[in-house]
């Protein structure tokens, strides 16, 4: 059952839900009030522990400080270590230009800094004892910004203070060859420690920009989704936030020692041009060693050189294995029997989110592919966007919520996103991307990356209207831990109830529906397709499905042979 509703104020759609949503109960007009925790805030100047920081005034009493260091710059002897609080300043910190991004491989070359552990404040003069919502960008743990979604809506809209990260990122913030963590206690998720810091620091500072340092949610989209679900197994993380909020997230680790293989893999070619070994298999097993020798080596290398190595790895945990299971931050056996860091958390995915990877896979213009006609062509690109993404859905939210049912201890609510989808009133419109990975940002931030790729599409009244009602949603979260008040129901293994958001051209449509599936349902529709012949989908499945995050029973199926 779809229950719809037009744009009006929050109050109004409060009351309109109040008639009954299908497993859901109504929204409330609003959040009860957070502990305070100093004064409100009056000044583009605060006072930190660390100096004072002067930001830069925006529209709307809102305030923005960019770039405030949590972390000295990991450089130097502090490669590979776990990240050290930055040192204080005497004079007032000029904070009103945005930070340069960390290190990474990006547009086929090196950008960004190793100076890049900083944070950005986004909050609000008048604000005291607000949640804190701290987010963590994506980009696979190799590329990405603290600017991918800037705050300032969200301190309206969700009544908040909002903060953004950088950590470091691919081979400089997930590295565990044996020499650069033979210490016991040692931790090789460098990134993960990074954000660690960041969290102790906004505990301790935050209050002055009027937060409550009592009420943080921790929150991330794609790769920093997946490190939030690593921070409720951590116990690195435990007591360092109060909420999480998941977008397009899931379960991933590493493990350690297959990981050491392929690292040492990827720079074995460096350590040949350096001289350090004769051929590949000598500086493998040269780089897998616990030396000072071969320590002193891989801190030497120029970053630069390193960045590029694992690039590309386009949701494969394979070509750059991080989240490792060290036993430090992330236990052995990842999530497996995990003891969780049990907080009310929301899983959130779109229904398309593998179209922008699969139709930007190299595949597609390979030989093999381009043998096939154009009707072939776009039959093949449905077909994997479609169980393609119907996979990475349930694994994005249903699969996790699953694993949590019984010693998470806290309430979990899975919400997806149908706007653009096969089954949407607006499935025309976002064609070919879909209800696509970040179909929720236009949702909570108005200057978005996807505004111009998809114009004329996010300012259509029925989308605000969705927008409008998640905003409400993700308000009272942050306030109170709860969605909805009395209660939008929370997922578990009898009812199974996600909150499904959509619209038409003027309305939204929320509904609360059991929309799970089993990976052996997806297998077995693809099988019973037949809109593209067997041996395309054995390309398809082997080529552009196979290795991604969410592709592990079709992996494990197709080697026990597809056909059959």
């Amino acid at each position: 059952m779809a229950t719809t509703i037009s744009r009006r104020s929050f109050l109004g759609l409060s009351a309109f839900l109040g008639l009954g949503i299908a497993g859901c109960s109504s929204l409330r007009g609003g959040p009860g009030p957070s502990k305070g925790s100093g004064k409100a805030l009056e000044s583009t100047e605060v006072e930190t522990s660390l100096g004072k920081v002067a930001g830069k005034e925006l529209e709307g009493d809102v305030i923005t400080w960019y770039g405030i260091p949590y972390g000295k710059p990991p450089v130097d002897g502090l490669r590979w270590k776990a990240p050290e609080r930055a040192d204080a300043w005497v004079e007032t910190r000029d904070c009103t230009e945005a930070p340069d991004r960390a290190l990474q491989f990006s547009g086929d070359k090196v950008v960004g800094t190793e100076d890049c552990l900083n944070l950005t404040i986004t909050s609000k003069v008048g604000h005291a004892g607000k949640p804190v919502l701290v987010y963590v960008h994506g980009g696979n743990n190799q590329t990405g910004t603290s600017a991918e979604i800037v705050g300032d809506d969200m301190v309206d809209k969700a009544d908040c203070v909002y903060v953004s990260l950088n950590y470091r990122l691919g081979l400089l913030g997930f590295n565990c060859l044996p020499s650069l963590v033979s210490k016991e206690g040692a931790s090789s998720n460098f990134g993960m420690l990074d954000i660690a810091l960041a969290l102790d620091w906004v505990r301790e500072n935050v209050g002055a920009f009027g937060g409550d340092p009592s009420n943080i949610t921790v929150s991330g989209f794609s790769a920093g989704g997946r490190d939030v679900m690593a921070m409720l197994i951590s116990p690195a993380f435990r007591g360092k936030f109060q909420k999480a909020i998941i977008y397009s997230g899931g379960m991933t680790t590493s493990d350690t020692a297959t990981a050491q293989i392929r690292i040492a893999k990827a720079i074995a070619p460096l350590a040949i041009e350096d001289g350090r070994a004769a051929d590949e298999d000598s500086a493998r097993k040269w780089l897998l060693s616990e030396g000072d020798e071969v320590r002193a080596y891989l801190m030497e290398i120029d970053s630069e050189r390193l960045v590029p190595l694992m690039a590309n790895a386009n949701i494969r945990m394979s070509v750059f294995p991080h989240l490792f299971e060290d036993d430090v931050v992330i236990p052995k056996g990842g999530f497996r029997g995990a003891s969780y860091n049990g907080v009310p958390t929301i899983m959130l995915t779109g229904t398309s989110e593998f179209s922008m990877f699969s139709l930007g896979d190299p595949w597609w213009q390979s030989n093999e592919a381009t043998v096939l006609s154009v009707d072939e062509l776009a039959a093949a690109s449905a077909f994997s966007v479609k169980y393609g993404s119907d996979m990475y859905r349930i694994f994005n939210a249903q699969e996790s919520a699953e694993a949590m049912a019984d010693s998470f201890g806290e309430k979990v609510y899975v919400c997806q996103v149908d706007y653009g989808g096969d089954n949407s009133a607006m499935a025309t419109d976002l064609q070919p991307y879909g209800s696509f990975h970040g179909i929720f940002v236009p949702m909570i931030a108005t200057d978005n990356q996807y505004a111009a790729l998809m114009p004329n599409v996010f300012d259509k009244t029925g989308y605000g209207a969705m927008a409008e009602a998640y905003n409400g949603y993700l308000k009272h979260f942050l306030a109170t831990g709860d969605p909805n008040g009395d209660g939008l129901e929370a997922w578990d293994r009898s009812s199974r109830q996600s909150l499904i958001l959509d619209a038409d051209e003027i309305e939204a449509r929320i509904s609360c529906e059991d929309v799970s599936r089993t990976y052996g349902d997806i297998i077995a529709d693809m099988k019973a397709d037949v809109t593209i012949p067997q041996d395309v989908k054995d390309a398809v499945a082997k080529n552009v499905m196979n290795g991604r995050w969410f592709s592990t029973a079709l992996d494990e199926y197709y080697g026990g042979g597809w056909a059959n």
